[in-house]
C-alpha cells in the first residue's frame, strides 16, 4: 500500500489557516506505548565453491566398503589435503558473507481520536520520557504521520526509530528508576481544509530539515517517519 502524504506543509510555516494553542481539545489522546523490535537475521547457509577433495581409486574402494559396514563413519576423502583445504575454504566464506545482526528497532504507537469536525491528513507527534527532579531531563522521539482521519473516528499511528527510549529505561522496558514519566505529545495538526492546528510552544521551523530528510525517498506502505 502505498500512501499519499500532503506536502503542503513543507513550504507553509505561519501561514493562512494556522491557529495556534496549548492543546486541541477535539484530538485527543487515547492511549500510547514503545515496544523493542528484535531483527536479528539469520544465516544463511551457503552453496558449496570449494573443490572436490583428492579420490583415489584405493580410497574409493576402502571408503565405500568401510561406510557400507558402518554408516555413521567419517568420509576418509575429508582427512586428505584437498578434503582439509575444502573445509577450510568453506569456513572462510562463512565468515566472510556472515551478515551482522540487524540492530534492534523501536515502535512508537498512538491512538488518537478525531472529534472534530474537519478530517485530518498530517500529524505531528512526539512520544516522551521525562525524569523526576532535581535532574530532569527529557528525552523526545519525534515522528510525522500522513493519514485519513475521518470525523469521530480513531487512528493508531506507529512510528519507528533506530533510537530507544531514555537510558534509564532498558530494552525489555523495565524502568531502572520509578520516577520516568511516559507522554505523549500532538504538536502539529493539519487538517483536508488547508487549515493548521499547532501547540503554541512548539516550533515548526527547527525541524524543517528533518522533514525534508523524511521526505527524500517515496513512502511505500508507510504511515509514519521518524524526524
Amino acid at each position: 500500500m502505498n500512501l499519499f502524504l500532503p506536502l503542503t506543509f513543507v513550504a507553509v510555516l505561519f501561514g493562512q489557516g494556522l491557529e495556534l494553542g496549548t492543546s486541541n481539545q477535539s484530538v485527543t489522546v487515547v492511549s500510547y506505548k514503545w515496544s523493542t523490535i528484535h531483527d536479528a537475521r539469520k544465516q544463511q547457509d551457503l552453496p558449496s565453491t570449494s573443490p572436490a577433495p583428492e579420490m583415489t581409486a584405493a580410497n574409493k574402494s576402502v571408503a565405500r566398503n568401510q561406510r557400507v559396514n558402518n554408516p555413521n563413519m567419517i568420509d576418509t576423502s575429508e582427512m586428505t589435503v584437498d578434503g582439509r583445504s575444502a573445509a577450510m575454504e568453506k569456513a572462510v566464506q562463512q565468515a566472510r558473507n556472515t551478515k551482522p545482526e540487524s540492530p534492534d528497532k523501536y515502535s512508537y504507537v498512538m491512538r488518537i481520536h478525531n472529534g472534530g469536525s474537519k478530517p485530518i491528513d498530517v500529524v505531528f507527534w512526539e512520544y516522551q520520557f521525562v525524569t523526576a527532579q532535581p535532574n530532569s531531563f527529557t528525552t523526545r522521539r519525534q515522528f510525522l504521520c500522513g493519514v485519513k482521519i475521518k470525523r469521530d473516528k480513531d487512528a493508531d499511528l506507529q512510528g519507528f526509530s533506530l533510537l530507544g527510549p531514555t537510558p534509564v529505561v532498558n530494552a525489555s522496558g523495565n524502568r531502572s528508576s520509578d520516577q520516568i514519566q511516559e507522554r505523549v505529545i500532538i504538536n502539529r495538526i493539519e487538517f483536508t481544509d488547508g487549515t493548521i492546528w499547532q501547540r503554541r510552544d512548539w516550533n515548526f521551523a527547527e525541524i524543517r530539515d528533518s522533514i525534508r530528510r523524511a521526505l527524500d525517498n517515496p513512502w511505500e506502505g508507510e504511515m509514519c517517519r521518524a524526524l
